[in-house]
Order: C-alpha cells, then structure tokens, then sequence
C-alpha cells in the first residue's frame, strides 16, 4: 500500500492534495464532468475540510481541528475524524453517511459510497495511546454502499467489497483462497436462487 494505508505515506502540501481531489472527482464522477461542477460535489468539501483538519489534529490543535471536523459535518454529511489518514485521490461518491474513525487508514485511490462505516467494534478507549480500533484500508479498495468495515482489520489492495457488507476480519489480496463460513454460503446461495 502506498499513501495512507503504508507506513509511510508520500506528503504532499495540503492544497495539492485538496485540488487532486477535486482532479479525482472530474474524472470519476460522470455528473460533474467540468471543474465548475465538481465543487459543487459536496463530498469534496467534507474531504476537503478534513484535509486541514488532519494537518491541524497532527500538530495537537484538536480544537481548531473539530470545528473543522464539525464544518465538514454539516457541509457533507459525514463524520471523518480528523485523526484519520486518507490517501491521495480519494473518491467519496454521494458521501451522505459516511463515517471513517480515528485510528482509521485509507489508502491511495480509494471509492467510497454513501453510508460507508469505517468503524470500531466498541466504544471502549483503547488501553494505550496508538492502539488501532479501526481498518487499514489498502490501495485502489471500492468499498459499496452501506457496507460496514468494523475493528482493526486489514483490506488488502484491490478489494472491491459489495454494498451492505459487514466486515469483520482481514480480507487478503483478491484471488487468494478466503475460508467461507457455510452458514453464510447456504444463505447467500438460498438468497440467489430466490
């Protein structure tokens, strides 16, 4: 994984990023096929604020960092903690509900739909500072409408994960063998064959 989602990520100023994720949502979103459309994309600004609110949040001005957060908020719909690492030319389609934690790490060229959860499995504080509770999120990861990722679990690169999912443990590179529950693979099979 690069950006984000690797150790250590490629810094690059916060307005470039910010612009290339406006670049991002040109290319990929087909009803704001001009930059005049595109800031219109409220999604952008909710990623945009959390952009300086993460420089802020690194640099412990927390207050600052939640207004911000809270801006965002009401601007999007979303909930981005700004302790949360977002890599470069993130795409958040339609953005309404989407809420990525603290401890939470996306990587670079990420889609996320509306409804997305990047969460933690409990309320809890962590025992100790730097204890992850959210996922790690590889590069080039489609994540689909409504889907869940909850705990400190790992999507490799390339996962494309189908809308309403609840994700609970890692899941590898694509095309490697993954253990499927059979409950699940009777239910799913029942469901298709309905």
């Amino acid at each position: 994984m690069n950006g984000a989602g690797a150790g250590t990520p490629r810094r690059i100023g916060v307005l470039r990023q910010i612009r290339e994720d406006l670049d991002t949502v040109v290319a990929r979103d087909p009803s704001r096929p001009r930059l005049r459309d595109a800031l219109l994309h409220s999604p952008w600004h909710g990623l945009a604020l959390h952009r300086i609110a993460h420089r802020l949040h690194l640099r412990d001005h927390r207050f600052a960092a939640g207004l911000l957060t809270l801006a965002g908020r009401l601007l999007s719909g979303m909930e981005l903690h700004p302790g949360a690492r977002i890599g470069r030319r993130a795409f958040i389609d339609h953005g309404f509900g989407v809420v990525i934690g603290e401890t939470a790490r996306v990587g670079d060229d990420v889609t996320l739909y509306h409804g997305v959860t990047l969460g933690s499995r409990g309320w809890s504080r962590a025992p100790e500072p730097g204890v992850r509770r959210h996922p790690v999120v590889g590069d080039d990861v489609l994540i689909g409408v409504g889907a869940s990722v909850l705990g400190p679990v790992t999507i490799a690169s390339g996962n494309r994960i189908r809308a309403h999912s609840l994700i609970l443990r890692d899941l590898p590179a694509p095309g490697r063998a993954v253990r499927i529950d059979p409950v699940r693979e009777v239910a799913h099979h029942s469901r298709s064959t309905a």
